[in-house]
């Protein structure tokens, strides 16, 4: 028997070749049709959005429920198929979604998606401490463009503005944090602080403004603390990590553009120059005549310090980004801004929406004190609630012209403090 099972073993080779399985091109395999009707979406932290919870609850949130159903496809994606175009389109416009709290990339169902799909989510940011000299629309865009790509700027100076704010909307990269607060170079001198506030996120780290984790888990803190223990154990002996160049002296760009004219903005974190265009002035250069060559060197140069120097060219001849559009309604897809900072640094729960908090109700009746009507003193009215939980029922006194009664009273459904059911006034009959 082993020997048979040897020979077996023998024959039987170890390196199989694995041939990928082709999959019929057959229409019954395929989901194309039924797919051109639904959503894509991402979880950014899987951590505290749970998937199975998510498909059930998201439909209730939509208040599409009966219309649409959620697939989950893995840990992190998911799909909703919607009945007709309509609802899917009314949960596009909402803006950006959230679950548990946490925000959600979703876009809609492309066949052949692009490399940054489910990347990208579109964000109004309401930009305040803009300066006086520069209160302009092309301003606003320069500004919004730190946080994004800017797709809107609700901006019109012939209008009426109460807000101390002006808001645009940009389509945001969820790797990337969200800035705060911006120091800016005035052209004629000075500095001013822009703040920025983002409508509809709710949660995010508070130690490096992202929004994938929390701050107990956040990476970076953690990367911090290492670097730390490990300056004070080699006494903050540190080498300074040497970049890469993104033009290498090969490259026919070399010596013609700047290294800090390429490559990666680490303010917007996207790129200076277009890649098709650093390619195109490659192509541009590449001629055998030295004269020639010298000749289109100056050219590419004048060139870019003249796109550079415009920031509406800058964007739309280097970077090849749409110029952004520009809408008179002020208040469009206009959402909520949320400050836990706020919530978490006051005591009372009562706060309202933009972080303006609302007294108390029985603050408000201890700190009016008494009231004095007439030469009879009466005590201030406790508020509803309180009733409801201490279940007291105050004896007020009803006062006419004419007759003074005891009356108890109770609170109704809607707050207003009635006459307690059964107990009527006697009067005398019709007849009499």
């Amino acid at each position: 028997m082993s020997i048979a099972m040897d020979k077996t073993l023998m024959v039987m080779s170890l390196e199989e070749e694995d041939v990928p399985f082709d999959l019929p091109d057959l229409p019954e395999l395929s989901s194309i049709e039924r797919n051109y009707l639904s959503l894509i979406g991402r979880i950014l932290n899987p951590d505290c959005q749970l998937m199975p919870i998510l498909i059930v609850e998201m439909p209730r949130k939509w208040q599409k429920v009966g219309k649409c159903r959620g697939v989950a496809l893995s840990k992190e994606k998911f799909q909703f198929l919607f009945d007709n175009e309509f609802d899917l389109l009314d949960v596009m416009d909402k803006g950006v979604h959230t679950f548990n709290e946490w925000t959600l990339v979703i876009e809609r169902w492309v066949e052949n998606p692009p490399e940054d799909y489910l990347q990208y989510i579109p964000l109004w940011v309401q930009i305040r401490q803009l300066p006086v000299n520069y209160y302009t629309a092309e301003s606003v865009d320069a500004l919004g463009d730190l946080i994004g790509k800017v797709d809107t700027v609700a901006f019109d100076p012939t209008k009426v503005q109460v807000q101390n704010y002006v808001r645009v909307k940009v389509f945001f990269d969820v790797s990337r944090p969200l800035r705060k607060q911006k120091v800016v170079n005035l052209p004629k001198g000075g500095t001013a602080t822009i703040l920025f506030s983002y409508e509809r996120i709710q949660k995010r780290c508070y130690e490096c403004q992202r929004l994938n984790h929390e701050r107990e888990v956040c990476p970076f803190m953690l990367r911090k603390r290492q670097l730390e223990a490990a300056e004070r154990k080699a006494s903050g002996s540190f080498m300074n990590i040497v970049k890469p160049l993104v033009l290498k002296p090969n490259d026919p760009l070399f010596g013609v553009l700047k290294e800090e004219q390429v490559g990666i903005n680490p303010i917007t974190g996207r790129q200076r120059i277009a890649p098709d265009v650093v390619e195109g002035m490659r192509q541009y250069l590449l001629v055998a005549n030295i004269d020639e060559r010298r000749v289109r060197e100056e050219r590419v140069k004048k060139s870019v310090a003249q796109a550079e120097a415009d920031p509406i060219a800058k964007k739309s001849m280097l970077s090849l980004e749409p110029i952004p559009k520009i809408t008179n309604i002020l208040d469009k897809q206009k959402g909520i801004v949320f400050n836990y900072e706020d919530v978490c640094s006051e005591s009372s729960p009562a706060v309202m929406d933009y972080g303006v908090q609302t007294p108390k109700l029985m603050a408000s009746a201890i700190s009016a004190g008494s009231m004095q009507t007439g030469s009879i003193m009466v005590e201030p009215r406790k508020s509803v609630s309180a009733l409801a939980r201490l279940g007291e029922v105050p004896n007020l006194y009803q006062f006419s012209s004419t007759v003074k009664r005891d009356c108890p009273f109770v609170a109704s459904s809607s707050g207003t403090i009635i006459g307690k059911a059964g107990i009527s006034r006697r009067r005398p009959t019709k007849t009499k």
